[in-house]
């Protein structure tokens, strides 16, 4: 509707009910409406620019249901909403409430949901909200609020939903809050609860969801908990072990769990047949893959990255396949390579085995892995040749072979797969040789995101649909984001996330020959491009300044000749630039970019001049102080110096000279002159 709400609505006696949510609504909202003494269910949520506040009166209302979500309501909840006594659904997430919530909440006992998150509310949660004995939902999450959870709450024995998270809540966690007969999907996360799990925690309850992860709860974490649970999320606490038996976990429903970050040592536990979520990195984990992972047929991400796990991949893992979309092993102590038949991959996203022992080459099988988007193996020793069959993958757009013992001529490879929709190519720090092998990514495309105001990262995004055992449903939503290490303003850069915008070449630390074609201008889009540490020779081309999105351009340590191209200035977002170490001659260009350079991007080339460097060029435009001829006569020791008034001497007898006989040539030699001259 896009229009302010009418005064004159406050005029209509009868009105029961009044639904103006999602209209565009702007403006302030007319108090005298929640006067109306008929008026039973208001909803106006969804109205961003609307705006307004409760006011504090002493009448009765009738209301039964308030929505005023993502409003921009504001101010602070009055003592009077306790004249709101029929209230069963108060609902104001995403406004601008502020000030403590007050007690008098504890009167509404009708209440059955109660969503107050999302905004500004600080101090402690009330005591009295215990007194809403039939209470089925509670979110007082995102807010400001501190101290401990009440155990008071422990009386509300019909919530089925309990929602505190991002806060500020100390203490130990509720136990006895979570031992509700009836709760199902508990959300404590982003607080500073401490405390350790217990045995027998909720036995006998039907909860399906439970997030306590960001908080400071310690200890071991032992087997507890419903045979309904189907979402565990512990991550970032300071969980040590799994207890005295960390083989089998006893949760038979458990689809996800999240054990990130914690200090956990010892062996991986046995996971339920059902699970399809396991992250458990950066902990300290111990041992190999048991062999009984390769039963987990609904497997969709393995998240073991980051630990101190070691041995083979397990004899059974060609099973993995079906469902597995996330395989990721980085950063642990694995070795021996991989199985030719190692995989049947048919859903597999994103494989890293980055920063691992493994070696030998890699299996053809890989190519199996149509759907595959992601391969980062650097930081192995992987050896052969280099894998040109991955070219064939029409999905694949960053592949990373970093640091490894690849070796072999590429510029004699002849392949009609040629990475159709590659982003990041990274085969630095092997023993490549050969020509640049440009003809790999003739398909180049740069890749254009439709939304760049969205900023998206590569990652898949799981949402999973969960039905506990009393018929409710609720929505998980779980993100994996793929991060890397890349050698980037001659650095090693880790990236915690990766754009999908990205897009980077590295051809650098192999034993490239030859000249950089012309055709390098086809890549175009591309970001950051390194061809550092080979044995290029020739010129470095001018197409290079068509690059226009280029930001980081390293050329160092090889054997390029001539002069630095003018076109190069044309790059105006190139925040690093580095020629050093090379034959090159010639003035540097200057302005725009090359402006901010510093001596180091060039040094190591004694033919180079110009600013930044000291040395300057003789034709050079800046003003130089150049000695006098008298000066130089003067403070000369060459044995070929003259006096200035033989100078002078001399070009008076030259001029008398050519008065006499210029005339006379001109006049009998005047075709001859012309042809001449």
């Amino acid at each position: 509707m896009s229009s302010t709400i009418p005064n004159i609505l406050a005029n209509l006696s009868s009105l029961t009910h009044l639904g103006l949510y999602y209209c565009g609504l702007h403006g302030e909202f007319p108090k005298d409406i929640l006067k109306l003494s008929k008026l039973r269910h208001l909803d106006v949520g969804y109205n961003e620019g609307l705006t307004g506040y409760l006011p504090d009166f002493t009448w009765s209302s009738p209301l039964e249901t308030l929505d005023l979500s993502s409003t921009s309501f504001s101010g602070e909840l009055p003592a009077s909403t306790r004249n709101f006594s029929f209230l069963t659904y108060l609902s104001m997430p995403g406004c601008n409430f502020s000030r403590p919530i007050p007690s008098s909440l504890g009167n509404l006992t009708k209440l059955i949901v109660l969503y107050l998150s999302d905004n500004y509310f600080v101090g402690n949660v009330p005591h009295s909200l215990g007194n809403l004995v039939q209470l089925s939902s509670l979110d007082i999450s995102n807010n400001q609020l501190t101290g401990p959870v009440p155990l008071i709450l422990g009386n509300l024995v019909q919530l089925s939903s309990l929602y505190i998270s991002h806060n500020q809540l100390t203490g130990p966690v509720p136990f006895e809050v979570l031992n509700l007969p009836q709760l199902w999907h508990v959300d404590l996360s982003y607080n500073f609860l401490h405390g350790e799990m217990h045995l027998g925690l909720m036995n006998g309850t039907r909860l399906a969801f439970l997030k306590l992860n960001n908080n400071r709860l310690s200890g071991p974490l032992l087997t507890f908990g419903p045979t309904t649970l189907q979402y565990l999320d512990l991550s970032n606490n300071l969980f040590t072990s799994f207890g005295q038996h960390p083989t089998f976990l006893p949760w038979t429903h458990l689809k996800f769990l999240d054990l990130r970050s914690n200090s956990l040592k010892g062996s991986l536990p046995i996971l339920p047949i059902n699970t399809s979520h396991f992250y458990i990195s950066n902990n300290s984990l111990t041992g190999n893959i048991p062999e009984l992972f390769c039963n987990l047929r609904s497997l969709e991400v393995l998240d073991l990255a980051s630990n101190n796990l070691s041995g083979s991949l397990p004899r059974c893992s060609g099973n993995f396949g079906d469902s597995l979309l996330i395989l990721d092993l980085q950063r642990n102590k694995f070795e021996g390579s991989i199985p030719k038949n190692w995989i049947k991959g048919g859903q597999l996203k994103i494989i890293k085995f980055s920063q691992n022992k493994f070696q030998g080459n890699l299996p053809r099988s890989l190519a199996k892995c149509t759907m595959l988007k992601v391969l980062d193996l650097s930081d192995n020793q992987f050896n052969g040749g280099f894998p040109f069959w991955l070219g064939r993958l029409p999905n694949l757009e960053v592949l990373i072979l970093r640091s490894n013992k690849f070796n072999g001529s590429m510029g004699t490879i002849q392949t009609y797969f040629k990475f159709p929709r590659i982003r990041i190519f990274d085969i630095s720090y092997n023993d490549f040789m050969g020509i640049l092998p440009l003809r790999l990514l003739e398909n180049w495309k740069a890749r254009q995101i439709e939304n760049v105001g969205l900023l998206p990262y590569i990652y898949e995004d799981q949402l999973t649909k969960i039905q506990t055992s009393g018929g409710f449903y609720t929505y998980y939503s779980k993100t994996y984001t793929y991060s890397m290490n890349l050698t980037n303003k001659g650095m090693n850069m880790f990236y915690e996330k990766v754009l999908e915008l990205f897009i980077a070449i590295d051809f650098s630390c192999n034993k490239f020959v030859g000249e950089v074609p012309k055709s390098i201008e086809n890549l175009k889009g591309v970001q950051l491009l390194n061809l550092s540490n080979n044995y290029l020779n020739g010129p470095i081309p001018p197409s290079l300044g068509n690059l226009l999105a280029l930001e980081a351009l390293d050329l160092s340590q090889n054997k390029l000749s001539g002069e630095i191209p003018q076109q190069l200035t044309q790059l105006t977002f190139l925040g690093f630039f580095d020629v050093s170490h090379n034959n090159l001659t010639g003035p540097i260009p200057q302005g725009k970019q090359f402006g901010t350079f510093e001596n180091n991007s060039f040094e190591g080339n004694p033919g180079l001049c110009g600013r930044p460097l000291t040395k300057t060029c003789r034709n050079s435009d800046e003003p130089t102080s150049q000695p006098s001829i008298f000066e130089e006569s003067q403070n000369s020791g060459s044995p070929f110096e003259f006096g200035w008034k033989i100078i002078v001497i001399g070009y008076g007898f030259g001029f008398v000279v050519g008065v006499i006989i210029g005339p006379i040539v001109i006049a009998r030699k005047h075709d001859w002159l012309m042809k001449t001259f």
